[in-house]
């Protein structure tokens, strides 16, 4: 079986967990960067994932459009979604119904929000200016969630 996990990821939340997930499912795993790679081809895959980042209450651009843009292909074929965000409860699961289509969000096998991370050092000045205006100086810059990680690697397997 093959998988082709799709992403794109702004500061590298979103590629840690796709290379996480690469290594906890148990099939070939093609790794693709849709911002390096935006037209790959799926005729091969057995199944999809398709994971972005939410910035300023939204996903990529480009994910979104390249989930419109192939939605029949992606219906096609058994299909994992994760957004890594740093939201939790009705918030994320907001973020999460805007970030994918429906037909998309209906069809997916599993769907993830695995938690995100705040990498200081890979933001520009602006971004670090708003994090600090927003963000509690207490908070945790590193929330991704293993157990989520794990349990949608287990779910796309089953």
């Amino acid at each position: 079986m093959k998988t082709v996990i799709l992403y794109m990821s702004k500061h590298g939340t979103t590629m840690k967990v796709a290379e996480m997930l690469s290594e906890l499912l148990l099939s070939d795993v093609l790794l693709v960067d849709l911002r390096k790679n935006p037209h790959p081809d799926l005729s091969d895959a057995d199944m999809v994932i398709v994971g972005g980042s939410i910035h300023m209450g939204m996903i990529q651009k480009r994910i979104r459009t390249y989930c419109e843009s192939n939605l029949d292909e992606l219906l096609s074929k058994p299909l994992g979604l994760y957004v890594c965000c740093l939201e939790k409860g009705e918030t994320a699961q907001h973020q999460l119904a805007n970030a994918f289509p429906k037909k998309l969000r209906e069809h997916a096998k599993s769907i993830s929000l695995p938690g995100g991370e705040l990498l200081m050092g890979k933001m520009n000045f602006i971004e670090k200016a708003m994090v600090k205006k927003i963000v509690p100086e207490n908070w945790s810059a590193n929330r991704i969630e293993l157990d989520s990680v794990s349990l949608f690697a287990k779910q796309l397997q089953n």
